[in-house]
C-alpha cells in the first residue's frame, strides 16, 4: 500500500476514555506497550474485532497515539476501519472498548461482530 493511501485510511479516532483505559491496562503489564486491534473472519455477523497488549510493532502497523496510549492497527484491518472511533464505555452493562464503524452496515448485540 502507498504511503498516500495509508494517510487516507488512516482517520481512526481514540477517544480520551480509551487512551485513559489503555495507559492504565498497560501500567500492570511491565513488557506491553500498546493496544493491537485487528480484524478478523468470524463472529456472528461475519467479521470481529480481536484485541491484544503487546511489546512490539510489525512493519505494516499504523499506530495512532494518544495521551500517552498507543494503538496499533495493521494495514488490512485497517481497510475495514476507517473512520472508525475505539472509545471505552464504562456503564450498567459493564466495561468494555467499542468501535464506533461508519463501514459496518450490520452488527451484532455483542458489539465485537460486524459486516460489511
Amino acid at each position: 500500500m502507498g504511503a498516500d493511501a495509508r494517510i487516507a485510511m488512516n482517520n481512526v479516532e481514540v477517544t480520551e476514555e480509551a487512551a485513559r483505559r489503555i495507559v492504565k491496562i498497560l501500567a500492570a503489564e511491565p513488557d506491553k506497550n500498546a493496544l493491537r486491534v485487528s480484524v478478523e473472519g468470524g463472529g456472528c455477523s461475519g467479521f470481529s474485532y480481536k484485541y491484544d497488549l503487546v511489546g512490539d510493532r510489525h512493519g505494516d502497523d499504523v499506530a495512532i497515539e494518544r495521551d500517552g496510549a498507543t494503538v496499533l492497527i495493521d494495514e488490512l484491518s485497517l481497510v475495514y476501519m476507517g473512520g472508525s472511533v475505539i472509545d471505552f464505555v464504562d456503564d450498567l452493562m459493564g466495561q468494555s472498548f467499542q468501535i464506533k464503524n461508519p463501514n459496518a452496515i450490520a452488527s451484532c448485540g455483542c458489539g465485537t461482530s460486524f459486516s460489511v
